[in-house]
C-alpha cells in the first residue's frame, strides 16, 4: 500500500510537471509570436514611412527653371536678370559667333544683317557656347527683343539645339512699341513635345514687379 502511494505521488508529480512545462511552452510560443507580429509591424511601418517620405520628397522636389536672353542693346537683358532674381532661377545668355554692331541692327537698312537675316526664314546665326546640361531644368524662359515683329534668328539656332520635351516654356519680350504678338510662332514650331505658356512683351525699363506678375501668373514656381 505504501508502495502504491509513493507511485501515486511520483506520477502526480510528473503530471504537474508536464503541465508546466506545456504551459511555458505556450507561453513562450506566444511571445514568439508576438514578437514576430510586433517586428512585422515595425518593419511595415518603416517601409510605409519611407514611401511616404519619398513620395513627399518628389513632391516637394523644386522647380528648375531656366532664363535663356539674347539681348544687344541689354534693354532683354534687364527683363531677363529681373526673373532670374525674383524665380531664384539660372540665367544664361544667348551669345551670337559674331556679334551685332550698329551697323548690323539698323532697321532702315534693307541690306544689314538683321534685315538679310529677318528676311530668310532659314536664317540660323551661329551660338557662342552652350546651355550646361538643360536636361536638368523643367522649366525654361526664353528672352529676345522683337525683329520685325519676330523673334531673331538667333532664337530659332537656340530652340533647335536642344531637346525641349516635357519641359515648360514661355517667352517674353522687349521693344520700343511692337506687341508681343505671335513672335515666338516660329520657336513654338520647332519644339515639339513642349507646354507653352502665354508670353509677354515689356518695354526696357520694366519694373521688377511688373515681370514678377507676370511670372507669378505662369505658376510655374
Amino acid at each position: 500500500m505504501k508502495i502504491w502511494n509513493k507511485k501515486r505521488k511520483m506520477v502526480s508529480a510528473l503530471l504537474v510537471l508536464s503541465l508546466a512545462f506545456c504551459l511555458t511552452a505556450c507561453a513562450s510560443s506566444k511571445d514568439n509570436e508576438r514578437t514576430v507580429a510586433n517586428t512585422d509591424a515595425t518593419e511595415q511601418t518603416a517601409i510605409s514611412e519611407k514611401k511616404e517620405a519619398d513620395t513627399k520628397s518628389e513632391t516637394e522636389k523644386d522647380t528648375q527653371i531656366l532664363v535663356a536672353y539674347f539681348s544687344v542693346i541689354n534693354n532683354t537683358k534687364g527683363v531677363a536678370q529681373k526673373l532670374a532674381d525674383g524665380l531664384g532661377a539660372d540665367l544664361y545668355e544667348i551669345t551670337p559667333e559674331q556679334p551685332y554692331t550698329d551697323e548690323d541692327i539698323d532697321y532702315g537698312n534693307s541690306k544689314s544683317r538683321t534685315s538679310v537675316e529677318m528676311n530668310d526664314p532659314d536664317a540660323r546665326p551661329a551660338i557662342s557656347g552652350a546651355v550646361e546640361n538643360m536636361a536638368q531644368y523643367d522649366v525654361v524662359l526664353i528672352g529676345y527683343p522683337i525683329w520685325w515683329g519676330k523673334a531673331p534668328r538667333i532664337m530659332s539656332t537656340f530652340v533647335e539645339s536642344y531637346d525641349f520635351s516635357g519641359k515648360t516654356l514661355a517667352a517674353f519680350c522687349t521693344s520700343a512699341s511692337s506687341g508681343f504678338g505671335d513672335s515666338d510662332s516660329a520657336l513654338k514650331e520647332a519644339t515639339g513635345g513642349a507646354v507653352w505658356l502665354s508670353g509677354k512683351r515689356f518695354s526696357a525699363g520694366a519694373s521688377a514687379e511688373e515681370v514678377m506678375e507676370w511670372a507669378d501668373g505662369l505658376g510655374i514656381n
